[in-house]
C-alpha cells in the first residue's frame, strides 16, 4: 500500500492529524548568557506511525500527542487565521542586496530577530555592508514561523529544512519542508517552508501560533 502524502489536517475543535509518515522531533533554542536565542538544538526524531494526532487544546496529559481531552473540556478551536498568502499580508522592510519582508500576524515571538544590541529592523537599513547583510540573513532564516523572509534579486531565499514536525519546548508545533496544512473546513493554507501551529489552545489566530503560549505560561 502506498504511503499517504505528508500533510497536517486540522480537526474541528480537535487535534492535528498528521499523515505521511512525518518525523517528529523536539527542538529548543540555544541561548546566550544574556538569554538571547542564538540557534536551534534538535533531538533525534521519533519513530512514527503513518498517521498520528497531536494536541491542539493544550491540555493533553500525553503532550504532544492528543489524548481526547479537547472533547472533555469543550475546546473551541474555531479557526480565525486568514487563508491568503504571505505576500498579500507582509510589509516590505527594504534593504541593499536583500529585500526583507515581515508579516507580524504570524510572529511567534521566538526572539531570533534581535539581540541586546540590535535587531533585523534596525540592521536592514545598513545592509549595504555585507557583514550586516549576512547577519540579517542568518536571523531571518532562524525565524520558525517565516514571519520574516527575504529575497535576493527578486527570488525568495529559504533555508533547506527537512520535511518534519518539531515540538518547540513550551511553544508551538514547527512544520517545515513544505508540508501542507489543511483547515477543518477543507481549505488549505498557503504551503510554505516554515509554519508554526498553536498547541497551547489560546492563540487568537488559530490554528497558527501568535505567541500566546508565552502569555499563558504554557508548558509542554
Amino acid at each position: 500500500m502506498a504511503e499517504k502524502t505528508p500533510a497536517v489536517i486540522v480537526q474541528t475543535d480537535g487535534p492535528y492529524v498528521v499523515t505521511g509518515p512525518v518525523p517528529l522531533r523536539d527542538r529548543r533554542p540555544v541561548v546566550s548568557e544574556h538569554g538571547e536565542p542564538l540557534t536551534w538544538r534538535s533531538e533525534p526524531a521519533s519513530e512514527q506511525r503513518p498517521v498520528y494526532a497531536l494536541c491542539r487544546c493544550g491540555e493533553s496529559s500525553r503532550k504532544p500527542y492528543c489524548d481526547g481531552t479537547h472533547a472533555k473540556i469543550g475546546f473551541d478551536g474555531t479557526e480565525t487565521a486568514p487563508a491568503d498568502s504571505f505576500r498579500e499580508r507582509c510589509a516590505d522592510l527594504g534593504g541593499t542586496g536583500i529585500q526583507v519582508s515581515d508579516d507580524r500576524s504570524i510572529c511567534v515571538h521566538a526572539g531570533f530577530c534581535g539581540n541586546r544590541v540590535t535587531n533585523v529592523w534596525k540592521m536592514t537599513r545598513d545592509t549595504d555592508d555585507s557583514v550586516v547583510r549576512a547577519q540579517v540573513m542568518a536571523m531571518v532564516e532562524r525565524c520558525p514561523s517565516g514571519a520574516l523572509s527575504y529575497t535576493v534579486d527578486g527570488v525568495e531565499v529559504e533555508p533547506a529544512l527537512p520535511m518534519e514536525i518539531a515540538v518547540v519546548a513550551d511553544g508551538p508545533l514547527w512544520i517545515t519542508g513544505g508540508i501542507p496544512v489543511q483547515r477543518a473546513d477543507g481549505e488549505s493554507f498557503e504551503t510554505r517552508n516554515r509554519v508554526t501551529l498553536c498547541r497551547c489552545g489560546h492563540s487568537s489566530n488559530k490554528p497558527l501560533c501568535d505567541g500566546s503560549h508565552n502569555e499563558v505560561g504554557f508548558e509542554g
